[in-house]
Order: C-alpha cells, then structure tokens, then sequence
C-alpha cells in the first residue's frame, strides 16, 4: 500500500516549498493532498489504476502521484529535495522548528541536518540568532529527543492498515487487498486460499496500543513453506527466512515478522505473542500455582507434562480459571484480578457508536460539506454528528466571526428540518484563550447545540497556569466537552505541562466530557487516564476531529483507547441516542 509513502512526499513537497517562499495556495494544496491520501482506507494505486477522482487532491497532483506510481520516481520532487543539503528535511521534523526557522538556521549557522541542528544547540549557538534564545534552544533539543524515539515507532493507524493488507493478500489466491475485521478465521469462502486456517496480527498491534515497533502476524498452516514464500514476496528486503519464520522489511521501511504454527498450538502461540510481557509473566505465575505451565505451544501439567490446551485462547484461560480477557487490556493491570472475580469490563465496540462529536466543514479548515458529512455518517449507521469548526482566534485554521457561524446555525437548522434520520450538531470548537476566557461570548455559544473546548496556544506554560485557565474555562455552564485534553502530537511533540488529574476532578465536578481525540497522531485522552476518569465517573466521547470524508474512518483508533482504558459503552458519549445526547448536553444550561 503506497498511501504512506506519497503522503510522506508530498507532505515533504510542501514543506520544500514553503521554505523557498512559494505561494501559500500551492503549498496549502500539497498539504491537503497529503493528508487525505495518508486518511485513505484503500489503496491509492488501486484508485489511480481505475482513474478514480481522489477527494482534495487537484489535477497537478494527481499526475505527479501518477508519474510516481508509474516509474517509482517524481522528478519534480527529486529536483527540488537536491535543491537542499542531504538530512535537511529531517530538521523540520523537530518540534519548534518549521520551514522558516529551518532556513534560518542554514543562513545563518550553515545548519544542514538534524546532528548539525543537536551540536549547535549543545554548545550554545542557536540562543544568539534572532529571537530564538535560551528557551528556544532547550526545547529544541527535547523535540530532537522526542524525533529520535519516535522514529523508532509507527503510529496505531500505521500498522493497523500494513497488517490488514498483508493478511488479505496471505489469505486470498490472489493479491487483491480486502479491508476487514482484526480477529480472523474462515472456511475458505471465495478467492480465500486454504492454505491459510488462521491469521492475526500479535503483539502490540494487537493490543491496540498507540505505537507499534514493527508488526507481527501469526497464522496457522498445513503448507507453511507456501505461505513464507508468498510473505516474502511482499518485501523489498528478506531479513530472515525459515521453515516457519520470516521477516522482512517492506516498501515503507517496516519490518513485518511472520509466525507459522500447527493448528493445535495457534491459541496458545496467538496468546504467548500477544503479550503483554507483564501480562504473560503473571499468567504463568497463576499457572505455576496451579500445576500447570503455559509456552507458545500449549498449556501443560507440570508433573506429566501432558498437554491440557493450546488450540484455543479460551482453552489456556479457561484451565487457569479465567474467563478470556480482551487483548486491548492484557497489561496487567487489574484485568487477571478481574478474571478471577467476574468482573472485566464490557467493552465498548465500534458498533455501539451512534455519532461523532468532532468534525469540520469547508467552513473552516475541513474539506467537506455539511450534505457530504451527513451523507457519510448515513452510511456508517449514526444517528448525529458534532459539527465544530474553529473560532475566531484560530486565524490559521479559518476560524469563524460571528457572522459566519449563524450563517452556519442557519444551515443547519434548515438541514435538521428536512432529514429524519440524522441530525447534525451545530458546535464549534473554540479556543481557550491564555487566560482561561472562551473565543465566544456566552449569548453565542448559548446558541449551540455543542461547545468542544480546545488549547491551540499557550503551550509552554507553567504548570499550575495552563491547568487553572483549562479548569477555569471548564466551568463555563455552556462548555460540554474539552478536546485533546493533553495536547500532545504522538512521536511530533510532548503533552503540554498540565496536571490531568486536577482536570479529571474539573470535569466530574462540572459534568464536563474528556474528548478521545481519535486522529492517530493524537490519541487524546491516553488509555491511562481515561481508566482513571472512568473510574471518577467522567464521560468520555469520541471525536474524529476529521477534515476529510475518509478520516471519519478514525473512529476506530478512539474506540481502540477507550477499550484500552477499560471503557464501557456507558462511559461514552457516543453510544447515547440523539434524543439521550440532547438530553445530557442540556444538563449544565
């Protein structure tokens, strides 16, 4: 799937443009093109070969995306990286430097990569151009800590659609790429090939945490060495190959490893590769207890050796006095605790939502219509969707004066009274100021059906500030939900400096919603603290925060976090009606 890869370069293409001072419209278009492509569910080759139209991207484009699927290379974008010294790009990767302070930097320190940009900020250079300073500078240096992790992990989104596609082509006879379901077994439909019985991704992937390393698949087979040779032809590079085993690194630069075993050993290697570390150690302790020992292989008596299980992982569970446990919270965490007593969780699914609660139009800085949106949340079974752009302080994302927002009330009270069987949400997202202050008057936002309130500025301060303006906006009677809680920008740039926990008691006291932000480099709220504001009684609610069509696709990623936070459809906005949604968010007025 090379949806990632020409994401990548475009993206890449606007950054170049941007820093040799190109028109801003052009620029805004690669950006955009990016972004939709990296959003896509299917294959862009596969769209470009039936000629399909790609929502957001224009015709200029779409023949470089072309070109490069056609010969490998994009000229265009070829001549204007060897414009620049080799690793430059890198440097604008680094939180607080962008394409202008990147030039900067090459005019004035001859700065061409990120271990120039790491010496220059160690020995003090960087604090004496212009207005950077020493404060600059230290955050610099994070944000290169934070990029050089980073690119030792893949986001969620990521590896969740490389898997899906690697485990159709292993399933089917042939190479088409199926988008389906993670938990998989069959009994050879169509173009489904026999020689694969079960198939599954493993490890963190399936764990549904919100970076991965690189990505494990398990399957059981009676032909193996058929299934290794097709795996390998997947790859640009064989890293390792056995009779059972191989690894390579695909097209994108990631490693996938394949796992073969015999059907009577797939639940126990499917529950030994799943992990979590933590998880396995504890179970076997359990185990140990109880006269058994557990491996990839089965379960076994620990005096006979006599093997009690291992087909399924009920089978393993089972004989240890479990019930099974959802792999999103094997983290040993309280889940085996929970086993024991009867008491896991019912987790929410995807299909107890009923609605989104963040999503933006063209009358902001989305691409889609108010038509389009309802159209699309028509065919994924909702009931409503939050409809909230930008306020009036976020110029760079077009923020809407008060005269465009009623423009946009009244369209929306027109849409709701013609459509029976979706209703929209006139909402805005609208910033919280530094000093705690809401972008809108309160006579406007007592107008809304949905006020998210968001930090887009302020970042860098103190602790007990940030978290007093959060707490102090929270308690505006009109503020229903506080979106991306932390702030933080997975693998880009750390959470702001705010104590959760002080946020968690706001909004239980003021009956305030914590946003699951679900766009993949957000996340946000994280697992962690969406267990401890369950565990407060605070309402979750899941939001897209899409600006294309195909990023209401993103759903999924929120309601992986909410699984992993040990989330019930109770705990989340979501899985309410619209009557019942109506009805909560007019509590507080």
């Amino acid at each position: 799937m090379k949806n990632k890869e020409i994401a990548d370069i475009l993206f890449e293409i606007s950054e170049l443009l941007s820093i040799k001072g190109e028109n801003v419209f052009k620029i805004r278009a690669y950006e955009k093109a990016a972004l939709n492509i990296s959003s896509l569910t299917e294959d862009v080759t596969e769209k470009v070969k039936k000629g399909e139209k790609i929502s957001g991207v224009g015709e200029s484009i779409a023949e470089k995306i072309k070109e490069y699927l056609e010969i490998g290379k994009l000229k265009y974008y070829d001549d204007l990286k060897n414009s620049f010294p080799q690793g430059f790009l890198e440097i604008m990767t680094v939180q607080g430097v962008g394409p202008k302070r990147a030039k900067l930097l090459y005019d004035k320190l001859n700065i061409k990569n990120i271990d120039d940009l790491k010496k220059a900020a160690e020995e003090g250079k960087i604090r004496k151009i212009g207005t950077l300073g020493e404060k600059s500078e230290q955050n610099i240096l994070k944000g290169i800590e934070i990029v050089k992790k980073g690119s030792e992990r893949m986001l969620i989104s990521t590896a969740f659609n490389i898997a899906n596609e690697i485990i159709e082509k292993l399933k089917s006879t042939h190479s088409t790429s199926l988008r389906v379901d993670t938990e998989r077994r069959f009994s050879s439909p169509p173009n489904v090939s026999k020689d694969v019985i079960q198939i599954s991704e493993a490890g963190s992937l399936r764990r549904k945490k919100e970076t991965v390393r690189d990505i494990d698949i398990l399957c059981s087979s009676k032909n193996p060495e058929k299934i290794i040779e097709k795996f390998c032809s997947f790859g640009k590079q064989i890293l390792a190959r056995g009779e059972t085993k191989a690894s390579v690194l695909i097209p994108e630069g990631i490693q996938v490893d394949l796992r073969i075993v015999k059907e009577s050993e797939y639940g126990a290697a499917l529950q030994y590769f799943t992990g979590s570390q933590q998880h396995n150690v504890a179970l076997r302790g359990l185990a140990k207890d109880l006269g058994y020992k557990i491996n990839e292989y089965g379960i076994f008596e620990t005096k006979t050796n006599r093997k009690v299980g291992g087909v399924t992982e009920e089978e393993i569970y089972n004989k240890l006095g479990l019930k099974i446990m959802p792999p999103e919270i094997r983290e040993n965490n309280g889940e085996i605790e929970a086993a024991k007593s009867n008491t896991l969780p019912n987790l929410l699914e995807l299909t107890d939502i009923k609605g989104d609660t963040h999503v933006h139009t063209k009358y902001s800085d989305g691409n889609m219509s108010i038509e389009q949106i309802a159209d699309h949340a028509r065919k994924r079974g909702y009931e409503w969707v939050g409809i909230c752009d930008h306020s009036p302080s976020l110029k760079v994302a077009g923020g809407l004066e008060v005269k465009t927002l009623r423009k946009k009330i009244d369209e929306i009270k027109k849409f709701n009274e013609n459509s029976k069987d979706i209703k929209l949400l006139c909402g805005t997202e609208v910033d919280i100021l530094n000093d705690g202050q809401i972008d809108y008057p309160d006579e406007i936002l007592k107008e809304l059906d949905l006020v998210l309130a968001s930090v887009h500025s302020g970042f860098k301060q103190a602790e007990k500030i940030i978290t007093e303006r959060i707490v102090k906006a929270m308690q505006n009677k009109y503020v229903n939900i506080f979106g991306h809680p932390t702030g933080r920008l997975i693998n880009k740039r750390e959470a702001y400096n705010v104590n959760i926990e002080e946020i968690i008691k706001a909004a239980a006291k003021n009956e305030v919603v914590l946003e699951i932000n679900a766009y993949p480099e957000r996340l946000d709220l994280p697992d962690i603290w969406c267990k401890k504001a369950m565990e407060k009684d605070v309402m979750l609610g899941i939001g897209t925060d899409s600006h294309f069509i195909e990023q209401l696709d993103f759903m999924k990623y929120g309601v992986f976090v909410a699984r992993r936070g040990w989330l019930e459809k109770k705990n989340v906005l979501n899985s309410l009606n619209y009557a019942q949604l109506k009805k909560f968010l007019s509590k507080r007025r």
